[in-house]
């Protein structure tokens, strides 16, 4: 049926269509017809700027972003990036890349067009909340030298708390966790803000080893699926903080292996969730390399935390509200979370 159907289209079409490109449409079609916005069919070229997205070797501009159905949703920008310095703030819509439309593209690929050699330069369109227009900013790829993890001592009513961002769960999140919470531990800090705000996800591994820094024993999330056995993961030992109070602190941005680790601490009773809802990604994809050099990225299972609550198109609500404001250089988030922390300290 799908070839009458492409066969018929190409011979009476009043326009001519070549055959690839209707090949390629029927796959995408076939995809999307699951109406599920975490599974795509990339095309061979899409393919590669998936490989692109992921290569050290191509740099940014500096900012990590989600998917959006108009393109990425900025979700942070890195402080004196070409983003910063464009104007780029969270919230923002990146809709074109290069003067082509990104909606409707996996974030992947979309974050594919953007990376490039540094040095070279990328236009984008990006909308901004409550403006009509989008504006056209040219921007000069640039290495972006962010380190994945970055803590501080902050005193705050009198207590020393350790305040520990980290940005994205890429290979050794949890390392670098560790590296920056010790120092800060073995100087006295009587209690701990992990700040997972704008962090996309990563890796789930990362996720569990980085919740096993403070969850001694037990479960921390388990997937399953249609085809998928359920697979519980538990806590790997190796805990540096198992008793210290804590806020682990949140906002729209906060998706994937966040909220794993999110809702792992707040399941087991270890941390009080401060900020906005989070983006609520509760589904894992497997990636398909297909014969035709295209890629099948397909939503396989589901994660469930600790209580059993799958995460999809729901997120975490944070037991205290507080949200930052893009505009301000001031955080107003923060010091909610401090005072959350700094309150459980006897």
């Amino acid at each position: 049926m799908r070839d009458q159907l492409i066969h018929a289209i190409e011979d009476s079409y009043y326009k001519k269509v070549s055959h690839g490109e209707l090949e390629q449409a029927s796959l995408k079609g076939i995809v999307s017809s699951l109406h599920d916005p975490f599974s795509h069919y990339l095309t061979p070229t899409e393919a590669k700027l998936f490989r692109q997205s992921l290569n050290p070797a191509f740099e940014g501009v500096g900012m990590s972003v989600r998917d959006d159905k108009r393109g990425l949703r900025v979700a942070g920008v890195f402080n004196r990036s070409p983003a910063d310095r464009a104007g780029i703030r969270p919230d923002d819509v990146i809709i074109a890349v290069n003067g082509h439309s990104i909606a409707g593209l996996p974030s992947t690929v979309s974050t594919g067009r953007i990376k490039g050699p540094a040095g070279t330069f990328v236009t984008l369109g990006v909308l901004t909340p409550g403006q009509a227009r989008p504006r056209v900013l040219r921007l000069k790829r640039e290495r972006i030298e962010v380190p994945i993890a970055a803590g501080r001592m902050i005193r705050h009513q009198g207590k020393l708390l350790a305040y520990v961002r980290l940005a994205a769960f890429d290979a050794g999140a949890h390392g670098a966790v560790q590296r920056e919470l010790q120092p800060l531990l073995k100087k006295g800090a009587q209690g701990i803000v992990l700040d997972l705000r704008g962090n996309p996800g990563g890796l789930l591994t990362e996720a569990v080893l980085t919740a096993s820094l403070f969850i001694e024993k037990g479960p921390i999330v388990s997937t399953s699926g249609r085809t998928q056995p359920k697979h519980v993961f538990d806590a790997q030992g190796g805990t540096i903080a198992p008793t210290q109070p804590m806020v682990v602190l949140v906002d729209r941005g906060s998706a994937s292996s966040s909220e794993i680790v999110t809702g792992a601490l707040r399941d087991r009773g270890r941390a009080t969730v401060v900020g906005e809802k989070t983006y609520g990604k509760g589904v894992f994809q497997n990636v398909e390399p297909l014969q035709n050099g295209g890629v099948l990225d397909l939503t396989v299972g589901s994660y469930f935390l600790p209580k059993g609550a799958n995460l999809a198109h729901r997120g975490i609500v944070p037991t205290v509200p507080a949200r930052d404001v893009p505009k301000t250089r001031r955080d107003e988030a923060l010091p909610i979370a401090l005072d959350v922390v700094a309150a459980k300290i006897r």
